[in-house]
């Protein structure tokens, strides 16, 4: 089986992300067993200026490619600020083409802005870096964003999440056309891990405060400065200036989250803090961000980073 990729070098698109998929399919090439010699991935790189369709500028063989359709166009991460709706639109079309002839579009970071703009997440789950979390949504509410997710493979749409994802999109791509021996080989050859991580091993919680809800953002300031330890809804739709049911239901339109939730991840970010950057026992860190009972510490702890507290600071103790 041979497998074309493309990697499409839009405007702000990270070099060295393009290169290092190049190398790591390369890699990948010569990790696959011997009994799967046919396997191959041939990549090339096509560089998109102004409104014309993107030209080949790099074909790791030449003689390999009959027609012009990849089976995969990776949508590379940026530096740069997301792509503008403007220059996307000309790719976009052009992604919606290849798209319908049956190429598997896949973004990484900040490359799902341009992969939203063709209209192909509408009622799909996507991820990105998770910085992006909000720009991405509001740009594309039809999206269901999900950046607790490293990878979300829904077969003819894939997305990877910050800007080293790159990584477990290329091991992904190797697994699905080489298979796991291949891709296990591949990840260990490059030190990196297999597929499997998530994002929420890494990020940090950021509050959404651009709401324009003034009465939230009054009970959101009250949370902040008390890192999450005041939940009481009494004290909270007071401080808003609402009444408790009103509260409730205006605070989750606003921030997307239940007050509860809200706090606890207030929370847990300071006990990731102290996880990282301190020597106390996980029952002390507990108590000191609000929690009488380990155990319950423990069990939210997991549900939202993904670890438990020892093995995050296994993981990031500096």
């Amino acid at each position: 089986m041979t497998a074309q990729i493309g990697i499409l070098l839009y405007p702000g698109a990270q070099v060295s992300a393009v290169l290092g998929l190049t190398d790591l399919f390369h890699l990948a090439c010569r990790s696959a067993p011997r009994e799967d010699a046919a396997g191959h991935l041939r990549v090339r790189h096509l560089r998109a200026d102004g409104g014309a369709a993107p030209e080949t500028v790099f074909d790791s063989d030449p003689q390999g490619f009959h027609d012009a359709r990849c089976d995969v166009m990776i949508l590379p991460p940026s530096l740069e600020p997301p792509i503008s709706p403007e220059a996307a639109v000309p790719l976009a079309r052009w992604l919606r083409e290849r798209h319908a002839d049956g190429t598997v579009l896949a973004s990484v970071c900040g490359g799902a802005f341009l992969l939203g703009e063709t209209g192909l997440l509408a009622g799909r789950a996507v991820t990105t870096h998770w910085t992006y979390v909000q720009a991405l949504q509001d740009r594309f509410p039809k999206a269901q964003v999900d950046t607790d997710r490293l990878i979300i493979d829904g077969g003819d749409i894939v997305s990877a999440g910050g800007l080293m994802s790159w990584t477990d999109l290329g091991l992904k791509l190797v697994d699905r056309f080489l298979g796991p021996v291949a891709m296990a080989a591949t990840a260990r050859m490059l030190l990196v891990d297999p597929p499997g991580r998530e994002q929420r091993y890494y990020s940090g919680f950021v509050p959404r405060l651009s709401h324009g809800d003034a009465a939230i953002l009054k009970a959101q300031h009250v949370l902040q400065a008390c890192e999450g330890k005041e939940t009481r809804l009494a004290v909270l739709a007071a401080e808003a200036g609402l009444e408790p049911r009103t509260f409730l239901r205006r605070f989750q339109k606003a921030t997307g989250l239940t007050a509860t939730d809200y706090a606890q991840r207030l929370r847990v970010a300071k006990a990731q803090e102290l996880l990282q950057f301190g020597q106390q026992p996980v029952e002390r860190i507990a108590w000191q961000v609000g929690y009488s009972d380990p155990g319950a510490f423990r069990k939210v702890f997991l549900r939202i980073v993904g670890l438990t507290p020892g093995e995050y600071r296994q993981r990031f103790h500096a």
